[in-house]
């Protein structure tokens, strides 16, 4: 197993920018109070320290005998001191309203453009990836952008203005003494982004180390059954300790790169405060600066380096923040390989034909599935694919609900060409019992009630009976109202199956498609099922995979598909009499095994 971090693409911290700048304007005036909450609270720290000097400057001019007058000028200035940190209180309390405000809203609508962004791609891309890893990448995108605000609230943005005001200030007192501190500022910015820019790849290399610690875990956590029967305990533990190290040695290096910037940029600080009071020092003695004025230099010095004294650490969470709202920007970014076409019509069934015509499809060109493949379904015609696995009978039920895009061809219904058509009306007017039924996590009301989510309690009870679920429902202390676990699990296969076909039955459709749909029953559920399924075909075209031949033999027609192509048709009684491949099937599943 091995994992290769990449860089952040090219374009991929602006293209984020503008996606995260894009869901911040949806709040003009909530992110408009923000910045001057942050501005009005950035001017009380620049102007505090001239309300000091000045209270200073007062006291010591004294010569150490207050007059009356010099008191009250000290009251006034201290009362001016209050009012700014008064000021700073509510600019504070006014930020914290308007960052808590705009960033809730705005992390539940990057949610929400990225599961709706993520849920419309295809088959697939599902296929290609796993849940958990776009789980994981939706999440980590909403809460980028709370990292990217909070650094920039509370740390850019803030460290800028501070900056600004206090070299304004300081070039107004004396031009050398703010062209010191623009130096010894622009040196240690220099330092810091050329030195997180070298650093980079160390992160990299760690966040790499660390995914693949997690990938490890998570793959042992999942497969620990196999673990116990196959005795992998110490396999595993070498296993994981080995990439454990690894992520241990990449977090040393990284940790103490971390330290190793802070001991460079301790002596810039120091060498940029020591010069700016040793010039001090010099315009004192010449009469040119007072007392206050060393305390407000001193003050514009602690205040800016502890605004930018972390500067590395917030380039560090920025990059990080970067790269997790870009793996779900790219998402978002890429072309849906199965979409609507501009003036998609919505498709209207009436009896429910389907014609293959001449189409070709391929996973990867070199391995075509099906070939130039045609086929013609009557409507209200009862049709089962049968043959070897990796035939294409899988592939032929996924194409006519447009799960892929044909390379050639034409599929239609009632004549309709379905790659013109709306996929929502595709899927509306078929419904599909799969092999292996995946439900939510949610109750089986919910599950059942998916086929038709207006349907009134009396017609979920009515689906259930008719697929015999309704008996073990009825008989769980919650009844409908069981959660069944994720993708089901607390439900056995049959019990899966069963609650699978009430959801078709609920649904409806003019077109049904069976994969399976009986190959997780024990005989007496699935003669069960084949009475609920006898039912649920009536009056409907249907599509059948079966293995187990048993559950097609009063099929209309029956194909057999052996690499992509049709091989033998006819009912269970023609194709027994002809010496093929369903012939050796039935043979082999009768139990008279054929040589």
């Amino acid at each position: 197993m091995s994992f290769h971090a990449q860089p952040i693409k090219k374009g991929m911290i602006k293209r984020v920018v503008q996606v995260m700048w894009a869901h911040t304007m949806r709040y003009p005036w909530t992110f408009l109070g923000l910045t001057l909450s942050v501005c009005g609270l950035i001017v009380s720290q620049v102007i505090s320290p001239i309300y000091y000097k000045q209270l200073i400057n007062v006291a010591a001019s004294s010569g150490g005998v207050p007059l009356p007058e010099t008191v009250h000028i000290l009251f006034v200035t201290l009362g001016m001191i209050g009012v700014v940190k008064g000021g700073a209180w509510v600019a504070r309390r006014f930020r914290g309203l308007f960052m808590t405000r705009l960033d809730s809203r705005v992390q539940a609508d990057l949610a929400m453009t990225a599961f709706s962004g993520l849920i419309r791609h295809s088959y697939r891309f599902f296929s290609d990836n796993f849940a958990g890893t776009l789980v994981r990448r939706v999440n980590k995108f909403e809460n980028a952008y709370d990292a990217i605000s909070d650094q920039i609230a509370f740390n850019l943005f803030p460290g800028v203005l501070v900056t600004l005001g206090s070299l304004y200030v300081l070039f107004k007192l004396n031009f050398f003494l703010g062209l010191i501190l623009l130096v010894g500022i622009v040196l240690f910015f220099v330092f810091n982004i050329g030195f997180a820019i070298w650093k980079q790849k160390y992160e990299i290399l760690r966040n790499a180390r660390d995914s693949e610690a997690t990938g490890v875990l998570a793959d042992a956590v999942g497969n620990s059954t196999t673990i116990k029967l196959f005795s992998g305990y110490r396999h595993e533990i070498s296993l994981f300790r080995k990439v454990n190290e690894a992520l241990r040695r990449a977090r040393f290096v990284s940790w103490n790169l971390h330290e190793l910037a802070g001991a460079i940029q301790a002596p810039i600080i120091v060498i940029t405060e020591l010069s700016m009071l040793g010039f001090a020092i010099l315009l004192w003695q010449r009469g040119i600066l007072t007392v206050g004025d060393f305390f407000l230099i001193q003050m514009y010095i602690n205040t800016i380096y502890e605004r930018i004294a972390d500067f590395e650490r917030v380039l560090r969470k920025l990059f990080e923040s970067f790269a997790d709202a870009g793996e779900m920007v790219e998402i978002l970014d890429m072309p849906y390989e199965v979409r609507d076409v501009p003036g998609a019509r919505h498709l209207i069934v009436g009896s429910g034909g389907i014609t293959f015509n001449n189409i070709t499809f391929a996973f990867n060109e070199a391995h075509p599935v099906l070939e130039q493949f045609s086929l013609s379904i009557a409507p209200h015609e009862k049709v089962a694919l049968v043959g070897p696995s990796g035939a294409g009978k899988t592939t032929i039920t996924r194409l006519l609900l447009r799960f892929h895009n044909l390379q050639e061809g034409t599929i239609a219904i009632d004549g309709q060409d379905i790659a013109t058509s709306t996929l929502e009306s595709l899927w509306d007017s078929v419904a599909l019992v799969p092999q292996e039924p995946v439900l939510f996590h949610r109750t089986l009301k919910e599950n059942i009630l998916y086929g038709r989510r207006d349907a009134s309690d009396t017609e979920i009870i009515g689906a259930a009976k008719r697929a015999h679920c309704h008996e073990f429902i009825s008989q769980l202390p919650n009844g409908y109202d069981t959660y069944v676990g994720e993708r089901g699990v607390k439900l056995s296969g049959g019990e899966r199956q069963r609650v699978a076909i009430a959801r078709a039955i609920l649904k409806n459709a003019p077109i049904l498609v069976l994969d399976e749909a009986t190959s997780s029953l024990d005989s007496e559920s699935e003669s069960l099922i084949q009475d609920a399924l006898h039912e649920l075909m009536r009056g409907k075209t249907v599509i059948a995979i079966a293995h187990r031949l048993s559950t097609i033999k009063e099929m209309d027609r029956i194909l057999v598909i052996d690499g992509g192509r049709i091989v033998a048709e006819g009912t269970h009684e023609t194709l027994l009499g002809q010496k093929g491949i369903y012939q050796k099937l039935w043979g082999i599943q009768a139990g008279r095994f054929v040589d």
